[in-house]
């Protein structure tokens, strides 16, 4: 019988994504402060385009989406903010690109803050997670708890739990 093992992994579920764009565009259109100017958000794959006349609007603009993001249980930690910048007509922009899957550098954190630890167990990275494997699921209980406790700065849920 194989060892009890686990996958950890950072994923964003996509259609509630998709979902709390489509409210916070809802918002905008209705929301009298904003009505009639270019404010907006769009989404392509895993990024998100914010629009506004200025960076007051902008503001405006982010904290309803992450408002939707927050009710639909998207974790915040997943969105990356690339800096403002001017766009067509006066107005401004944001990309926020949405963070799926660990990266080489993640993955290498996690695996370094397990072996730290010093438990019994193997750390391995797979692609865009990481697999741990022990003897004992005490081992594993302990690993998750322990990277519950430290930030990463992204989102992490834990897959894949065979014992």
């Amino acid at each position: 019988m194989a060892d009890p093992s686990f996958d950890v992994v950072s994923e964003v579920n996509q259609p509630e994504v998709q979902n709390a764009v489509q409210q916070a565009h809802k918002e905008i259109v209705n929301r009298f402060d904003l009505k009639g100017t270019a404010a907006g958000v769009e989404q392509k794959e895993l990024e998100l385009t914010l629009t506004a006349d200025d960076e007051f609007g902008l503001k405006a603009v982010n904290d309803i989406l992450q408002n939707k993001l927050v009710k639909r249980s998207v974790p915040l930690k997943a969105l990356d903010y690339g800096p403002i910048e001017p766009a067509t007509k006066g107005t401004v922009r944001q990309v926020v690109k949405i963070q799926n899957g660990l990266t080489t550098e993640k993955a290498k954190e996690i695996v370094k803050a397990i072996k730290d630890a010093k438990l019994k167990v193997q750390a391995a990275i797979q692609s865009e997670q990481v697999r741990v494997t022990g003897k004992k699921k005490d081992d594993l209980q302990s690993v998750i708890a322990l990277l519950r406790s430290k930030d990463f700065d992204v989102p992490l849920q834990f897959t894949n739990f065979r014992g």
